[in-house]
């Protein structure tokens, strides 16, 4: 017969598998609650409204990503856009490139418009559809400076252009012909694997040509005109698109729509990659740790003064960030900083304000004006940053020249009694302590002196010529 203990481990061992096929089930039956359907008869909406940014491609990077794990037919994307980042738009139509879900691209509602790098976005869609009433195009990049390219001069011994012919293209530099060959290299190449207009496509980077969707259509830049989402799920049904090295064919009449709206987290990054509050995260982050370092203990400045540092420093590392503008504006704080801490009579102080002005100026590389910074911002932070530093620096040397009222380097000067002496040294009595003395021979108790110095815990005194006899 088995011992109690054998018949007790039996025991435990079938209630351990009897616990682990529970568990097992329990987390099956959780799955299979938890996980889409294998075939989704569903369209995942997402909507790209406003400026192409980082907020916006994580987004939409994200929403893709969801449509490929539910498994959905396919994903409208809605857009209404007058452009962006050439960063964030090129992340965006890298995710749609390698989406297995067909990308049907929508500028909706009624007055929208896909311009600059939505036109880009609408290119790359596997399927470009327009409302009535929207319009895309104006797709040149733009210089960094935004001033207008110089018209160039007629040549040499000939005469101007008429009024029949057409006018000259506009003379550009090196950089900004670059700029432009590149970015029709980037529009042709999504425009020959989608197997639209070419040709346009390259008037609207070269001289940001535009159309209405009843032109669009006509020139094969779209591929249909949709009232509305359930007009362009049926439309688009039927048709075949190129998903991946695939030719696939879109079923998608009495699709289910899905809307799916931006988070809280996409939300909190459209906030904080503005270059402006990006900026005033970072200084008030950098004096935040300032005012800590001068007050150990105060805890509320340091721990404030951090977080800003953090979100604002994560909040540049999503831009478009020049290197150099970094660097002037990294130099600038910190030329400030050492004004308070080392008083140059406004040297240091002057020199940071003029270096972080023109850091912040340059620190965003883009020529969107939605991601530039404000030039009354930065003089603001400039100039308060400045008067602050002035004002450091002034407590500073005022606490400086004033007297000592604490410490062993208070005595000095002060006037005291001999509380016993022998010889050349003695005891006197000093702010209601008993301290050791050394000075002249002949003192006696009670006799008035005055401290000279201080050596360790020893006082130098010598005797109070001004004292009554």
């Amino acid at each position: 017969m088995a011992s109690p203990i054998q018949s007790l481990i039996c025991a435990t061992r079938r209630l351990c598998g009897l616990a682990a096929l529970l568990a097992a089930a329990v987390l099956g039956a959780t799955a299979a609650i938890a996980a889409p359907p294998a075939d989704s008869r569903s369209a995942v909406v997402l909507t790209l409204d406003g400026i192409v940014g980082p907020a916006t491609a994580d987004y939409l990077v994200r929403g893709l990503a969801a449509a490929r794990e539910q498994n959905a037919a396919a994903v409208v994307l809605r857009i209404d856009t007058p452009g962006g980042l050439d960063a964030s738009m090129r992340d965006i139509i890298r995710a749609i490139l390698a989406s297995p879900v067909p990308v049907i691209a929508y500028v909706a509602p009624n007055g929208a418009r896909a311009a600059s790098a939505g036109t880009y976005i609408l290119y790359a869609s596997h399927l470009a559809a327009m409302a009535p009433a929207t319009n895309l195009g104006a797709a040149t990049p733009i210089s960094l400076g935004g001033s207008p390219p110089r018209p160039a001069e007629p040549p040499a011994g000939k005469p101007e252009a008429g009024a029949d012919k057409a006018p000259p293209q506009p003379a550009r530099d090196a950089s900004e012909s670059k700029a432009i060959n590149d970015a029709v290299a980037y529009i042709r190449a999504l425009a020959a694997l989608r197997g639209r207009n070419a040709d346009w496509a390259e008037q609207a980077v070269r001289s940001a040509a535009s159309l209405s969707a009843g032109e669009a259509r006509a020139q094969n830049v779209v591929d249909l005109i949709a009232d509305d989402l359930p007009d362009l799920l049926d439309k688009a049904d039927g048709r075949s698109v190129r998903v991946g090295n695939n030719e696939v064919t879109l079923h998608t009449r009495g699709l289910a729509l899905q809307e799916r709206e931006p988070d809280w987290r996409t939300r909190i990054l459209s906030a904080i990659t503005n270059p402006n509050l990006a900026l005033m995260l970072l200084m008030v982050g950098v004096y935040g740790l300032i005012f800590e370092f001068m007050s150990p203990g105060a805890l509320y400045p340091g721990v404030v003064g951090a977080i800003c540092l953090l979100v604002g420093l994560y909040a540049l590392s999503a831009l478009p960030l020049s290197y150099a503008g970094a660097a002037l504006a990294l130099l600038g704080i910190v030329l400030m900083v050492a004004e308070i801490f080392t008083p140059s009579l406004g040297a240091l102080g002057i020199g940071g304000a003029v270096s972080f002005v023109l850091g912040a100026l340059l620190l965003v590389d883009t020529d969107t004006p939605a991601y530039e910074v404000s030039l009354p911002l930065v003089a603001g932070v400039a100039v308060a940053s400045l008067g602050m530093t002035f004002l450091i620096g002034r407590l500073a040397l005022r606490s400086r020249r004033a007297p000592v009222v604490s410490g062993v380097d208070a005595l000095i000067g002060r006037r005291v009694q001999v509380l016993s002496w022998n010889g050349a040294q003695g005891y006197v009595m000093a702010e209601g302590e008993r301290w050791r003395a050394q000075g002249p021979a002949g003192l006696a108790a009670g006799d008035p002196v005055v401290i000279e110095s201080a050596q360790g815990l020893t006082l130098r005194v010598r005797a109070d010529a001004g004292a009554p006899h």
